[in-house]
């Protein structure tokens, strides 16, 4: 392997190909009307390629070879361990092209390539290689009836799935929805978001290669307010999938309410609460996770820790520990080696997170570092490692889910009061606690209404646990055993033996 550095891959980016078509039934098409929108590189602001605006005739065709991939058996029917040994050589082949798909995700969106390649495209393949394992090892049942009957308890394929997935985590949200569905037995259509749909491609295309059928996995490229509502509304999708807004998958549920009641999971917003109590001995462990928890992957992360909730006796030794942290992110071009902060995803979502810092200060939150746009090598969205002190719970910084490098930071003097504030916003995906006391550890956790509890680290994440949200951060789980339960439908066979 060559030495992975910034002329590396920068020599890379120039010669990279971008699949900018859609992919349906095993082939690369362009969208029915021939239209395409384009692709911008935040780290330049300037066009990447023009990709196939697919609309609601290029969904129907995408589901009707899903539909017929399904129904013939291709993959639905082939046992556990041949889906098993397909899905294992996808994450063998995601492995051997990581490079390639670390440099579509950062040309896309804009995270630094080094956590791409490490973090994203490692983290994908071990996903998807962990579903294949477990493809030929989920036993169904049979229930305890009296003598003379059997009944058995079985879990099927369902059907068509399919996925929408954000451009925050490209590739690795999306493996997180297709390891279990294609693992089940579904045919599966990804929508990937508009910003970010190469990656993706690029996977689609190794599937083939990987030995998935054609029309099995279908990616179907375009405006989510075409594409995305075209698949809530189909008749012939039993489940949809999907990561992002708390506002977009309100949609998703009214569409499936006036077509076919397809079942809906989703993964929306966060605004998720660091509670660090002063009997938390290494306070500098503790900022280090609170810094990764809102600056990582530029605060886009839907369960980034955004809100920092310190006992008072300790807040501003705390607030200190962060500025220094936040002073130390490195900002710059996302295919520096150095780099630790890249730029925001789009124009829009840099006006946006802007907007939000500045309504924070006319709200009264006391801005202690960041808080400005800055332009690097051209390009207009990078925004400075943002803190806010002396912010209420009230106040729009706390409760809105900015989805950027931004913290607010609380004060609070009782463990009551911390986790009612903890618990005060419409979401609970997530939270983090840092306490050297098991009792309170314990005891917090158990009283936080989120789904994921972090003690003592931040954003604790793997394969073999379930992550999802309480409230208005979604329904259902994505990853461990527990995400099969949405690609899978229960059935009970019962026999009764005759005399």
């Amino acid at each position: 392997m060559e030495n992975l550095n910034s002329a590396y891959w920068l020599k890379l980016s120039q010669n990279i190909k971008f699949r900018n078509q859609a992919f349906i039934n095993g082939t690369f098409t362009d969208s029915t009307s021939n239209e395409s929108y384009q692709v911008i590189n935040p780290a330049t602001e300037e066009v990447l390629a023009s990709v196939a605006a697919c609309n609601s005739q290029d969904v129907d065709n995408a589901v009707a070879c899903a539909r017929e991939s399904f129904e013939s058996g291709v993959w639905a029917d082939k046992s556990p361990s041949e889906r098993k040994a397909v899905i294992l050589k996808l994450a063998q082949l995601i492995q051997d092209n990581k490079e390639e798909l670390a440099l579509l995700e950062t040309l896309d969106m804009g995270k630094p390539v080094m956590d791409a390649l490490n973090i994203d495209i490692g983290g994908a393949s071990a996903i998807l290689a962990w579903y294949g394992e477990a493809a030929d090892k989920i036993n169904d049942e049979i229930a305890p009836t009296g003598a003379g009957s059997l009944a058995t308890i079985t879990k099927e394929a369902i059907g068509v799935v399919a996925a929408i997935v954000p451009w925050n985590f490209p590739l690795d949200l999306a493996i997180w929805k297709l390891g279990p569905a294609l693992a089940a037995g579904n045919s599966v259509i990804v929508k990937p978001a508009e910003q970010s749909p190469h990656s993706v491609l690029r996977l689609a295309e190794l599937a083939i290669e990987a030995g998935v059928p054609a029309g099995v996995f279908n990616v179907v490229t375009g405006h989510g307010a075409v594409v995305g509502k075209a698949l809530g509304l189909h008749e012939d999708i039993d489940v949809l999938t999907f990561t992002g807004s708390t506002g977009i998958g309100k949609l998703f549920l009214q569409y499936s309410a006036q077509s076919n009641m397809k079942s809906v999971w989703l993964e929306t917003g966060g605004k998720s609460p660091n509670l660090v109590f002063a009997d938390c001995e290494d306070l500098d462990k503790a900022a280090d996770g609170a810094a990764m928890g809102i600056f990582f992957n530029q605060g886009e992360v839907c369960s980034a820790n955004s809100r920092l909730l310190v006992e008072s006796s300790i807040k501003d030794v705390f607030v200190e520990k962060m500025i220094t942290r936040a002073k130390q992110v490195i900002m710059g071009h996302p295919l520096n080696t150095n780099t630790t902060m890249g730029p925001i995803v789009s124009d829009l979502q840099a006006s946006r997170i802007f907007s939000k810092i500045e309504k924070a200060q006319q709200e009264g939150a006391t801005l202690v570092t960041g808080g400005k746009r800055v332009t690097i090598d051209g390009s207009s969205l990078y925004i400075e490692p943002t803190i806010f002190d002396n912010v209420d719970n009230s106040m729009s910084i706390a409760q809105d889910e900015v989805f950027g490098p931004v913290l607010s930071v609380i004060c609070f003097d009782t463990e009551a009061e911390a986790i009612a504030i903890a618990n005060d916003t419409p979401y609970g995906l997530a939270a983090s606690v840092w306490t050297d006391n098991l009792s309170r550890a314990h005891r917090v956790a158990r009283k936080i209404k989120a789904g994921t509890i972090s003690v003592n680290t931040v954003d604790a994440l793997s394969p073999m646990t379930p992550f999802g949200g309480y409230k208005q951060s979604g329904i259902g789980r994505d990853l461990s055993i527990h995400a099969f339960d949405k690609y899978t439908e229960t059935k009970t066979t019962w026999i009764k033996f005759s005399e």
